[in-house]
């Protein structure tokens, strides 16, 4: 069990790959290969595709936001099955560009997951629960207009991801260093939207 849990986040990356075909991918495909009942591999998915290059493609930020936001959204109110309006499923995503994405993270993701394991489990459970979920709403509020800044759009995404992560593999310690992250990100938008 544990062993499945610490190789969760290569297997959603597999899935991902395994799902790219053609020149370009649907979101509905790519929620489809996840499965409707699977938020958590969902908001892991789009996270890293935000953080990887292929955040590069405008409106990417934009859309994965929009995508974090709904998921976010029906966790918290005990939604079973994911919901996302018809626009936002039928979005293309470039194939070459998300393998490329998948390709760059997977020696991160590898690195990250010799260190996962169950830990402060009760961050997972409510009312804890709704302290990061809420941090990430309000997070995806503002990353549409965090195109404009280099970086900061994907150190907002990273933050998701760890949220995520820590969800899909049971880490409370990822959650933690999820919420301590967030902090940083005003003072990156500061920093390079606002210095010199």
């Amino acid at each position: 069990m544990t062993e499945g849990r610490t190789r969760a986040l290569s297997d959603v990356l597999d899935q991902i790959e395994s799902s790219a075909h053609g020149e370009s991918i649907a979101v509905q495909e790519v929620v489809d290969k996840l499965g409707r009942k699977s938020f958590a591999s969902l908001m892991l998915t789009f996270s890293l595709i935000s953080t990887s290059p292929a955040s590069a493609i405008p409106g990417v930020t934009a859309m994965v936001a929009l995508i974090v936001f709904a998921l976010a959204v029906q966790m918290a109110v005990g939604r079973k099955s994911v919901w996302l309006p018809g626009f936002v499923m039928h979005r293309q995503l470039s194939t070459q560009k998300l393998c490329k994405g998948i390709g760059w993270l997977r020696k991160p993701v590898h690195f990250v997951e010799r260190f996962l394991r169950p830990r402060l489990q009760f961050l997972l459970h409510r009312p804890w629960f709704f302290l990061p979920l809420l941090l990430v709403l309000g997070l995806t509020l503002f990353m549409p207009f965090m195109e404009v800044i280099p970086t900061s759009g994907s150190i907002a995404s990273a933050v998701i991801a760890l949220f995520a992560a820590g969800l899909l593999t049971r880490d409370g310690g990822l959650v933690l260093a999820a919420m301590l992250l967030l902090s940083a990100i005003p003072v990156a938008v500061w920093y390079f939207g606002f210095s010199g």
